[in-house]
């Protein structure tokens, strides 16, 4: 329902001047399509939500501006597709145009009417021969905007002839400028090449001498260059025989330090050896001073014994007995040597290689703790291991170099130690004791060390 009677008449007639028409939507310039807009955004405000199409009912309640803006297409989707709709809004659109409205339902368009606002209001309203209208339109807003391309175009010719004007009138003077600048170059360019002429010829003499004095400089720094070569060839000559010969000297007083060092060492022990013996064997005998030589007693004994008088067998030990190692190991300043895997893998081959090693230094330990004698173990080097806990007081734990097997290092100690000094080693290993042996030293089974340390 309308509020006005004027609404009323003005809505017949648009319904009554508008005829059935069942051809296509005209396609609208786009000035026209968003005047239509407009136009139908700002007639939506009088019409009642309820009576609204759903699509148009979620932008009437924006502004009419924000309307249009946003809900520009489902507009005109709703005008071409909803012909009450569409007269609805045209009713009040007219209204609001007054007599140009009046003129657009008569079907005329005012001659100085704006071509865009009677298409948009023959679109809405559609008197007979609105499509004459909007195509009218169409052309004069086409026309229009061809006549605006077309000043603009005049109008930016117009600028580009005035500036290439300016350009010429620069240019000429620029011109006479160079020109007067040209004159004055030429003149110089005829006193520089005069110059260049004298100068090229003292440049050419100048060249020609450095020329000869490069060439004698070039002679005289070979000769130069040869006599350093071969002073630096002779100096780095006698420089290798200076290093050959320090070298060789210190090699040798580095080697006689250490023959030195060794031979006293060797020398402290042997003398220290049979000191302690001797002091032992005097203690232990207890001999008094006779007046009686050996050969006496030899001479009485022959004479009171019967001939077939038996002797007096000495009592002999097993080679394995642990009692023999103690007698040894009894001795003054004497040395055990320990073949440590030789050892190990005889009596506890079923624990870990660490277990043994632990097992074999600990026990040692004791036996040097009793003994007082210098107790060193030998390992072979491809087990080496690092963080081995302290090794007991009096026992020294070697690994084999890289290269050296653990019977070899045993036989270089045995070497090392002077001749006299009691050495111990425990191998049950055939090779080494026979090399032992045949330095002075008593070789015992790795069962011998075993039982005692079982003993202990």
């Amino acid at each position: 329902m309308h509020d006005a009677p004027d609404d009323l008449t003005t809505e017949a007639a648009v319904t009554s001047a508008q005829p059935v028409d069942d051809q296509l939507e005209p396609v609208l310039p786009e000035a026209v399509r968003q005047r239509v807009i407009a136009l139908a955004a700002g007639a939506i405000t009088g019409v009642p939500l309820d009576e609204l199409p759903m699509p148009l009912r979620r932008v009437a309640k924006f502004a009419p501006n924000r309307r249009a803006r946003l809900g520009g297409p489902v507009i005109a989707m709703q005008l071409a597709g909803d012909p009450l709709l569409r007269q609805r809004l045209a009713t009040r659109v007219v209204n609001d145009a007054g007599d140009l409205g009046a003129s657009i339902l008569e079907g005329v368009a005012p001659a100085a009417a704006d071509p865009v606002e009677v298409a948009a209001l023959a679109y809405l309203a559609r008197p007979d021969g609105w499509r004459s209208l909007i195509a009218d339109a169409t052309e004069a807003v086409r026309a229009d905007a061809e006549n605006a391309v077309a000043a603009d175009r005049i109008r930016d010719v117009e600028q580009r002839l005035a500036r290439a004007e300016h350009d010429r009138a620069v240019a000429r003077v620029e011109a006479d400028k160079l020109r007067d600048e040209l004159a004055r170059l030429r003149d110089e360019a005829a006193g520089l090449r005069e110059e260049v002429r004298s100068l090229g010829k003292t440049l050419r003499e100048t060249q020609a001498r450095e020329r000869k004095s490069t060439d004698m400089l070039s002679a005289e720094k070979g000769r130069a260059a040869r006599t350093a070569a071969d002073h630096d060839a002779e100096l780095r000559r006698l420089r290798a025989k200076l290093a050959e010969a320090e070298t060789a000297a210190g090699a040798q007083r580095q080697s006689a330090k250490d023959a030195r060092a060794v031979d006293d060492a060797r020398l402290w022990l042997l003398l220290e050896t049979i000191g302690q013996a001797a002091v032992g064997l005097r203690r232990e005998l207890a001999l008094d001073p006779t007046d009686k030589l050996p050969a006496d007693f030899v001479a009485e004994a022959a004479a009171d014994r019967p001939e077939n008088a038996p002797g007096t067998a000495a009592r002999a030990l097993d080679a394995d007995d642990p009692a023999r190692l103690d007698q040894l190991l009894g001795l003054p300043k004497a040395h055990l040597i320990v073949d440590g895997y030789n050892v190990t893998k005889k009596g506890y081959a079923e624990i870990s290689l660490e277990q043994q090693r632990n097992r074999l230094i600990t026990g040692v330990g004791g036996l040097a703790a009793q003994t007082r004698a210098e107790v060193t173990v030998v390992f072979d080097g491809a087990e080496r291991v690092h963080g081995l806990p302290p090794a007991p007081r009096g026992v020294r734990v070697l690994f084999s170099r890289k290269g050296e097997t653990a019977d070899e290092l045993i036989r270089r100690l045995v070497r090392a130690e002077p001749a006299g000094r009691p050495i111990v080693v425990i191998s049950s290993d055939k090779e080494v004791a026979d090399g032992v042996r045949r330095h002075g030293a008593y070789p015992l089974a790795s069962d011998t060390l075993l039982r005692r340390l079982s003993r202990s």
